[in-house]
């Protein structure tokens, strides 16, 4: 670790800022590991799109359908082919806490700059509040490495932003990805931004929040590399006009936009994110292989139309 558990949070102030992106995991054909295609992958995220860190299989990345060996050997290849690139944040996400806590020491031994752990799902509550509390506390008895919270409809509740003021006391929570209505992260942010990072994965309402909320972290989704190219990089380029004070400049890159975000949203197949995904990467040029049941392909159809629309959508490949 490049920082003791006591200086976690002022670490995470000085170096977790700018654009982070959630990666895909490419799989072969045979529906292993595309080694090769993920280190090409980090390399032109990190190196020639300037994307700052990267969330490692998390529900993008399909950790639901790996192994945990092959979660580890993920975080093993992360940080090799970040190098000194960017930064990474690994997702130990599971509803097993031995399996949350393996995941997290061997993110901590590896070299992971962070962690992130999403709030379980609790079936059989009314009420989460003191579980979370004793939960995200135990986690972070375990280990030294820098915590990110993360609370998601999917755990079928939502985190409020007094319990996350509660939370962000615990020495090593760092920040939080926190994927809930703006009144609610505005709220946050208000609270506990004298100690956390707030984020939410929403790319279309990050400028706003760094105009408005003087965010400094997105945190995170796949847009950084799906409406980029390395002759591209509007997204770091409104960007970084924000974080020096051009507005105006800010708004007009990022309205420019807007054709490639309703190309990417119009074409999804509502059953498959990451199919489409994947695929609208191979027309980047990146590595996309294929997904993992239970996840389905894109039909031919579907590619078809997802081609269409990404060659009229204005990216400068």
């Amino acid at each position: 670790m490049k920082y003791t558990k006591s200086d976690a949070k002022s670490y995470a102030r000085a170096n977790m800022r700018g654009i982070w992106a959630a990666a895909l995991m490419p799989f072969t054909e045979d529906h292993v590991i595309d080694e090769d295609g993920f280190r090409e992958n980090v390399r032109h995220w990190t190196q020639e799109l300037g994307i700052e860190g990267l969330f490692i299989t998390g529900k993008q990345g399909e950790f639901f359908s790996m192994s945990i060996e092959e979660r580890k050997r993920s975080f093993d290849l992360a940080v090799e082919a970040t190098g000194d690139h960017g930064q990474t944040i690994m997702s130990c996400s599971d509803q097993n806490m031995d399996v949350v806590l393996d995941l997290a020491r061997h993110a901590q031994d590896n070299g992971a700059d962070y962690i992130v752990v999403h709030a379980p799902a609790l079936h059989f509550t009314t009420e989460q509040d003191e579980t979370l509390l004793a939960y995200y506390q135990a986690v972070s008895d375990a280990v030294d490495i820098g915590i990110a919270l993360w609370s998601h409809p999917d755990s079928g509740y939502l985190m409020s932003p007094e319990l996350c003021n509660r939370l962000a006391d615990i020495e090593n929570v760092v920040a939080i990805k926190y994927s809930v209505p703006r009144p609610m992260y505005t709220e946050l942010t208000a609270l506990a931004s004298d100690r956390i990072q707030v984020s939410t994965a929403a790319e279309h309402e990050w400028l706003d929040n760094i105009l408005d909320l003087n965010w400094e972290l997105y945190l995170c989704s796949s847009p950084p590399f799906l409406i980029q190219t390395a002759n591209d990089r509007r997204m770091h380029d409104y960007t970084h006009a924000a974080f020096a004070g051009r507005a105006d400049e800010a708004k007009a890159i990022s309205a420019s936009l807007d054709p490639v975000r309703d190309a990417l949203k119009r074409t999804r197949p509502p059953e498959k994110p990451h199919a489409h995904q994947k695929y609208w990467q191979e027309l980047l040029g990146q590595v996309g292989g294929r997904v993992r049941q239970p996840l389905l392909e894109l039909t031919d159809a579907e590619k078809a139309a997802t081609r269409e629309a990404f060659e009229q959508c204005g990216l400068t490949l």
